[in-house]
């Protein structure tokens, strides 16, 4: 709601700059243009300060501001919070209800409502909603939403921002001409992002997006500061009394204000510590003021008046004076809503930490038998389990832990569902059989929580809760669930790559409940068993996979269990050599599984034949057909709320995978961008890595290499592998290339009898360095390396026939396999006797299929090998389609490769409209050199290293021929490559 007092009444010191940043995207935003700005800082250091000026001016000028607060609540998260706190308040002003009565969220997330279409399409549409009601609050008035303390938000909270910012609000509308008049300005703490810290790998993502900016609050300078604190007292302070608080607040703002406010205290020296400044002030409060603020801090940032009033006992005149005597003091700020909050989390953690633990036991209690009696909304469950858990009330919290999973469930968030049930789980043996809730057991709770650890994409987790209801398991067990667990286990593992273990425990499911009579239990073990079999790729499990498979089949037809006959065909399709997902045959039959699972309501079964379709698509060479598949899958994902799940993970890969191998590089890099966190494998942005790599920034590969240091997983592996074996290559080592690709197929192997399909890319990339190095010997006569060199090369060539011919499943390799063998050959002639044109023609026919990166490269080989042939022409006509190619996609590597072969074979090869040809890059990086902008500088706008911005400026320097910057600049602005007017949309 319009923002109207400010809460802060000291003045703002030495924040000129800021301001005026914030300031001119607010001046953007009212002009038509959607922004978003992360602005951290440590603790203390004016963020919230400097937001509630830009606050105070945003409703000035006539914009609507929303603010919304995230919370410590420990491990256990309230979702939504912030966006709850916004849609609170704007549901109490009158002004919006017209607006918030066209849109359901208000009363979904405020706990009042429910959807009727159950969860499939919760998730999704509550997105949506937010993003539809803040798109049409900015078309009433230009809308600042500030969210503060990201660094508390929950899973949910984070992945709605992540939709506002990524995917909508911020994006250009389809009606009109200009954007949503919208501002989001979030802030967080730096000092508290430890490297695990679930924010980090958001802010990464968000940082990268045109739209979303990010702003730094670093310490004050000692004058500022000195600035602020003589601002502070009525009566001056003196000079030595200003230096001695300037040295111990050191730069922090609000270090100094409590310095500064302590300063009457009879004590002697101050602490230096800021709990201790803060504790200094709250005991020169009352008796009574103390107790009120001890109270208020457990119930944490915010509380209530009447909450507040009925927890401390006092009568409505007591509490009102002790509260003007606290917000006297700046300890607590009146909010919106009848509402109080501390000054600053820190000066709540201070007074928190100060309790006895009796005391601090007992009001969490007071807190929690309150907000039980108060509505007792599902929404509150996660606040209430908070409080029985500290107020030691077990029991009570066990209950309210569960109704808090329950209600994440039911708003589509399941990493807080997980750790409610975590909660649950934890304190389930604390608690007296009789405190327990009716109907549920610890193993049955374990089951659930590896089910909400799987939707939240943490896999791992899940195998460890499984196991854990395995060794829950009595010898008295019911048969059912002990089948379950089992099956359930074998699932988790394939989704870990433990293959092994993954068979063993299927078939001890599948040998613990009898197949006659049939059961969906028994029916669900055969399917978990099949479905492991089908990933061994072992002749003598195949045959039995096909015995129990076409067992299960007819049992699941006749007991009517149609996700299950679903998922039976998915991987039959593994199993039979004609019904393969590359064949129609295959893929009628996933269609046919697809139905079934869609008429079952079974969102994670009819995600896997999704899945599979996709992959059929793209090994048949249906580039096209793949990105539709994957569409499909992603949007029932987003309808069930399973984002996070394995085969939408794998779908995001696919869908970046296929706008690589299409050359749509720049929505790749931006997709990969937004899919780089939490929701997926880190592996899974892949392809973002790819195109990183081709365009020169060769951080890719400490990132790919960053990727084999967590936990095994096939997808980061596979990506680490071929980004370092092709980074080797383009770098000429040979060594390392073939070092790289024999590590990656041996930890992508295992167990399996038949190597990964992507054997042949490997070898045909390490192929590339080889070669290279067998051609340079050569030159320099060493026929005895060269000779060497080439029997490596005989060795590669071997590996990649023997791929492409056989792949996991025992059938040839589709198109993709096959152009990557027909590489592989023209590269092992190159190494062994040198360039052959032929070869290379074979290759970029066969990379037709769609691969325009992988064509490119083939055809710059062709282009050597013509003119080595001393066929120029056509030479010079193949670099030019090279050079066109490269150009487009921004393929600085390539281009560099090219101009070394242009230059070496005196090639005429023409350029775009008469002057040099640079790259989108390299157009980037010349309009920071004409603003005079230094390597660091580059690399910083950009969002690259230094060392790249080097080389793109070298690349720009030779294409214009100029022999320094200053130069290159100079015959930039003669050619037309930069021009006044672009370089007064640059600077602005």
């Amino acid at each position: 709601m319009p923002h109207t007092n400010s809460l802060f009444t000291s003045q703002l010191v030495g924040r000129e700059d800021e301001l005026d940043r914030l300031s001119g995207v607010l001046e953007r935003v009212r002009a038509g243009e959607a922004r978003a700005v992360l602005i951290s800082g440590d603790a203390g250091v004016g963020k919230t300060r400097a937001l509630d000026e830009l606050a105070g001016r945003a409703t000035a000028s006539g914009m609507t501001v929303l603010i919304g607060h995230c919370v410590d609540l420990g491990d256990v998260g309230l979702p939504y919070l912030p966006f709850t706190e916004i849609l609170g308040k704007l549901a109490a002003d009158e002004r919006f209800a017209l607006v918030l009565a066209g849109h359901p969220v208000t009363e979904r997330l405020l706990g009042g409502g429910t959807d009727a279409a159950g969860d499939v399409n919760r998730r999704l549409r509550l997105f949506e909603d937010v993003a539809a009601l803040l798109a049409e609050l900015a078309d009433i008035a230009p809308l600042l939403l500030v969210l503060e303390d990201l660094h508390w938000a929950d899973q949910s909270s984070r992945d709605l921002l992540r939709f506002l910012l990524s995917r909508n609000v911020l994006q250009r509308s389809t009606g009109g001409p200009h954007d949503h008049r919208l501002a989001v300005f979030a802030s967080y703490r730096a000092d508290d992002l430890h490297r695990r810290h679930p924010l980090r790998p958001l802010l990464a993502e968000l940082v990268r997006l045109p739209a979303v900016e990010r702003l730094e609050l670093q310490p004050l300078p000692d004058a500022d500061v000195a600035r602020l604190v003589r601002s502070l007292r009525d009566q001056p302070l003196s000079d030595a009394a200003v230096h001695r608080i300037v040295e111990r607040a050191e730069g922090n703002a609000f270090y100094a204000e409590e310095l500064v406010a302590a300063t009457d205290t009879p004590a002697g020296s101050v602490p230096s510590g800021l709990a201790d400044v803060l504790l200094i002030r709250f005991e020169q409060l009352s008796e009574t003021a103390q107790q009120v603020l001890r109270t208020a801090a457990v119930a944490g940032r915010s509380v209530g008046h009447e909450l507040l009033r009925d927890a401390v006992g006092l009568p409505e005149e007591g509490l009102e004076a002790v509260l003007r005597e606290a917000v006297g003091r700046q300890l607590l700020v009146p909010g919106d809503g009848d509402t109080y909050s501390f000054r600053h989390a820190l000066a709540r953690e201070a007074v928190y930490a100060d309790l006895l633990p009796g005391e601090r036991s007992r009001l969490h209690g007071m807190f929690a038998r309150l907000l039980a009696g108060r509505d007792r909304q599902s929404g509150s469950a996660a606040e209430r389990a908070h409080h029985y858990r500290e107020s030691h009330d077990l029991p009570e919290a066990l209950a309210a832990s569960l109704e808090a999973a329950d209600h994440a469930q039911r708003v589509g968030a399941p990493a807080e569902e997980l750790r409610h049930i975590e909660a649950a789980l934890d304190l389930w043996s604390a608690v007296e059989a009789a405190g327990r809730p009716a109907g549920t057991d610890a193993v049955t709770l374990t089951l659930r929580a590896s089910a909400a650890a799987a939707h939240a994409g943490e896999s791992h987790r899940a195998v460890s809760l499984t196991r854990s209801a395995l060794a829950g398991l009595g010898q008295d067990a019911d048969l059912e669930l002990a089948t379950r667990v089992r099956y359930t286990l074998a699932g988790n593992l394939l989704n870990v790559d433990n293959l092994p273990a993954a068979l063993a425990h299927s078939r001890e499911a599948l040998d613990l409940i009898p197949a006659d009579p049939p059961s969906a239990t028994w029916v669900w073990a055969a399917a978990t068993y099949v479905m492991v079999a089908a990933r061994m790729a072992d002749g003598d499990e195949d045959e039995g996979a096909l015995r129990v498979g076409t067992q299960a089949l007819h049992a699941a037809a006749e007991l009517g269990v149609d996700d299950a006959r679903a998922d039976l065909l998915i991987s039959m399709t593994f199993h039979g050599g004609e019904r393969n997902r590359r064949t129609p045959e295959g893929r009628e039959q996933l269609r046919k599984a697809r139905e079934l699972a869609q008429r079952s309501g079974s969102a994670p079964v009819e995600m896997r034949a999704l899945f599979n379709l996709a992959v059929g698509a793209i090994e048949s060479g249906d580039l096209e057909g793949c990105l539709r598949w994957a569409a499909e899958g992603l949007d029932r994902a987003r309808r069930s709320g399973l984002l996070s799940s394995p085969y939408p993970r794998e779908m995001r890969y696919l869908r970046l995978l296929v706008q690589y191998t299409l050359g749509h590089w720049d929505e790749c890099a931006r997709d990969a961008a937004e899919d780089a966190e939490a929701l997926f494998s880190a592996g899974g942005a892949g392809p973002g890595l790819f195109v990183a790599l081709a365009r020169g920034d060769f951080t890719a590969v400490e990132r790919a290499r960053a990727l084999l240091e967590e936990p095994f997983d096939w997808m980061n592996t596979l990506v680490a592998g071929i980004v370092r074996t092709d980074a080797a290559a383009w770098r000429g080592d040979a060594e390392e290339a073939v070092r790289a690709m024999r590590y990656t197929l041996g930890a992508l192997t295992g167990d399996a009898s038949t190597p990964p399909d992507v054997t042949v890319r490997l070898a045909a990339l390490a192929l590339s360095a080889v070669a290279d190095s067998a051609v340079g010997l050569r030159m320099r006569g060493d026929e005895r390396e060269a000779k060497r060199l080439a029997d490596t090369a005989g060795e590669l060539v071997r590996q990649a026939r023997a791929s492409a011919a056989r792949g996991e499943d025992g059938t040839p390799q589709g198109p993709e396999g096959q152009a990557w063998l027909a590489r592989a050959e023209a590269e092992w002639t190159r190494a062994v006797s040198g360039p052959d044109a032929a070869a290379w023609e074979k290759a970029v026919s066969a990379f037709a299929y769609g691969n325009v990166y992988e064509r490119t490269r083939c055809r710059l080989r062709l282009a050597e090998a013509l003119l080595a042939a001393d066929r120029r022409e056509e030479a010079a006509a193949e670099a030019d389609a090279v050079r066109r190619e490269a150009d487009r996609l921004g393929a600085t590597l390539l281009r560099e490769q090219l101009d070394a072969l242009v230059r070496r074979g005196r090639l005429t090869v023409p350029a775009k409209d008469g002057g040099a040809v640079l790259t989108s890059r390299e157009q980037d990086v010349l309009r920071l050199l004409a603003l005079g902008r230094s390597n660091r500088q580059i690399g910083e706008d950009l969002f690259i290293s230094p060392k790249t911005a080097s080389v793109h400026v070298s690349n720009i320097l030779a294409k214009l021929e100029a022999a320094s910057r200053t130069e290159a600049v100079s015959l930039a602005y003669r050619q037309g490559l930069i021009t006044t007017q672009s370089m007064g949309d640059t600077s602005a």
